[in-house]
């Protein structure tokens, strides 16, 4: 059977998405850090593109040290789950789908509210992550830097 005579699989025609860029992150942590700037929270902001690279970061200069590890690692886990961290709490508890998963992988993963994947027309292109206030403040920084590219 020649390769024009084979059978095709049925596939759907996939359209690029365009990646995030560095001035989305950019934006992003402009956006994060005015939100946490108004509360009265000093912050960190990590942004990763959609394979877990950094994009951009900010530690406000009074955010507790901490926070510049956290930001990101609650990115990364947002990203590899797809999913907000806030909605992953539950499931690393004893008795949780994911009891496990924080301590199983090279790199840590962070369940703690504050990480939010970044999707552009349906697809998985990035993550942002917050840390320095409570986790729910931490979340909302998030999602009002998300607001930025929508």
């Amino acid at each position: 059977m020649s390769a024009a005579t084979a059978p095709r699989a049925a596939t759907a025609p996939r359209t690029a998405v365009a990646p995030l860029t560095t001035a989305d992150a950019e934006a992003l942590v402009a956006a994060a850090t005015a939100a946490a700037e108004a509360a009265g929270v000093a912050t960190s902001v990590t942004v990763l593109d959609a394979g877990g690279h950094p994009l951009a970061f900010r530690r406000d200069d009074r955010a507790v040290l901490i926070s510049g590890e956290t930001s990101t690692r609650k990115a990364f886990t947002a990203l590899q789950l797809d999913a907000p961290t806030a909605d992953l709490v539950d499931a690393v508890q004893p008795g949780g789908p994911f009891h496990t998963l924080p301590t199983a992988l090279d790199r840590p993963l962070l369940f703690i509210a504050g990480g939010l994947p970044v999707h552009r027309d349906g697809r998985l292109v990035g993550a942002i992550g917050v840390g320095g206030g409570a986790p729910a403040q931490d979340h909302g920084f998030a999602e009002a830097a998300l607001a930025v590219l929508a």
